[in-house]
């Protein structure tokens, strides 16, 4: 309601300056048309006069107009009884005396304004014609006061015609108001939003419902999460929990070997509900997206994450450049990216056997990381980066089944998509592809090299 109001205050606002303005330029234009042609009025008169006193003949009144005769000595003889006298001036006698030019001037005679013209007279003299200017003060005091309330009415008449137009336009926005309000109280993102045109309010309507789209499937993932989590979570909480209560029962009678073997279950057990949680509030937070983007070089960025797992497990990692497809900097967030190829790694150290290398390679904006495990099955190749996944040959391996997940979330956030495959001679291929870096100027992004090198 205040827009509409808002808005018809200014639609009101600017027809009233219109109209002012026209009103403004046709009070000039009709002022200049009713000046000349009261001055033609009172020169046809005076010329008229004039002639019919040089033929000896009195002119007839004429309403608004007074004639008078001034002699050379200053002597007035009124033509028209009745009439008010006009002032001679100086300028007056001497158009009497000489009989020659002309004298116009405008003066106020009991309350009223004259405009006088003096011409001399053949037989010497002047005569004086003064044309009342009432009639034409009447007209203009008219023309104000029509033009004061006709512009009054086509205000209120824009007015009123903005308001009722402008309820029409806006009466999708307070649907869609509505609406919203509806979803804040009840949260129930599944209300429909009102029908949407083609125009710019169609279109926030159409903004809104994306939004609104992007919310359900926001919150159907974050249900789906805590689904998943519980369930996953549900295993070694189980497992510790077993542990520990036999334990508390066996209070020491257990035998050294079994002891042994519970508490090592505890240990890892524990280990893994600790990874699985440190993944899920990743996962839940989503710190990357605190990160800018910015040109990285992906070889420099799998030599750091090869050299922590080597110095980690101790397992060999090959980096290597494709010479036919130079490497080239992505677009891509740091510190997720790094993240995102440590847990490749890990999953390709993960499923290859003890003692087999581990190669990375690297074309263009391409990253692919090659194990020596299983492989992926066919049907498997998109599901792998499902969330807790975890595939009929890798049932008894340890792990959250998060790991590629995250890949697949920090790779797409950055525009890019991630790949499954069986590799020729077994194993695993799994990697991404992320656009170029592309920076106006002439000579592009400035990034740091590292050359390919095995570690």
């Amino acid at each position: 309601m205040m827009l509409r109001t808002k808005i018809t205050a200014v639609v009101a606002a600017a027809a009233a300056l219109a109209i002012c303005l026209a009103a403004f330029m046709s009070y000039r234009g009709v002022g200049e048309l009713v000046g000349d042609e009261l001055e033609r009025g009172l020169v046809d008169r005076t010329d008229t006069v004039v002639t019919l006193l040089a033929a000896d003949r009195t002119p007839p009144a004429r309403p608004g107009m007074t004639e008078q005769v001034v002699s050379p000595e200053g002597t007035v003889r009124p033509l028209t009884h009745g009439r008010p006298t006009l002032p001679v001036s100086a300028d007056v006698l001497r158009v009497a005396r000489t009989g020659k030019g002309e004298s116009r001037a405008d003066v106020v005679v009991a309350g009223t304004e004259y405009g006088i013209l003096a011409r001399p007279l053949p037989g010497g003299g002047a005569v004086m014609v003064g044309q009342s200017y009432r009639g034409a003060a009447h007209v203009e005091e008219q023309f104000l006061w029509r033009i004061t309330w006709t512009t009054a009415a086509a205000v209120a008449f824009a007015a009123l015609v903005g308001w009722l137009v402008l309820g029409r336009i806006l009466r999708p926005v307070r649907r869609l108001a509505g609406a919203t309000r509806t979803i804040t109280t009840t949260q129930d993102l599944a209300t429909p939003l009102p029908p949407a045109g083609s125009d710019e309010i169609g279109q926030l309507t159409h903004s809104f419902a994306h939004m609104l789209t992007a919310l359900r499937r926001s919150r159907a993932q974050q249900q789906q999460l805590v689904q998943d989590a519980s369930h996953e979570l549900r295993t070694p909480l189980t497992s510790v929990r077993g542990s520990a209560e036999l334990l508390q029962r066996a209070r020491g009678r257990l035998d050294p070997k079994d002891e042994e073997q519970i508490l090592t279950t505890l240990v890892t057990e524990t280990a893994a509900l600790d990874d699985l949680v440190r993944e899920l509030v990743e996962l839940a937070t989503d710190r990357r997206t605190e990160e800018e983007p910015e040109a990285v070089d992906l070889v420099l960025a799998a030599g750091d994450s090869a050299q922590r797992l080597r110095l980690r497990t101790g397992r060999t990692v090959l980096v290597v450049e494709d010479d036919e497809n130079p490497p080239l900097p992505v677009r891509a967030r740091p510190r997720a990216l790094q993240r995102c190829i440590d847990n490749l790694l890990s999953n390709a150290v993960k499923f290859s056997p003890e003692g087999t290398p581990v190669a990375v390679h690297i074309g263009g904006g391409r990253l692919t990381v090659r194990d020596r495990g299983p492989g992926i099955a066919p049907g498997e190749r998109h599901a792998v980066f499902d969330r807790f996944y975890r595939g009929p040959r890798t049932q008894a391996t340890p792990g959250s089944g998060l790991g590629l997940a995250i890949v697949h979330d920090i790779v797409t956030a950055d525009a890019g998509t991630v790949f499954a495959t069986t590799a020729d001679g077994g194993g695993a291929e799994v990697g991404f592809d992320l656009p170029p870096y592309e920076k106006d100027g002439p000579n592009g992004p400035t990034v740091r090299r590292r050359s390919a090198r095995a570690l």
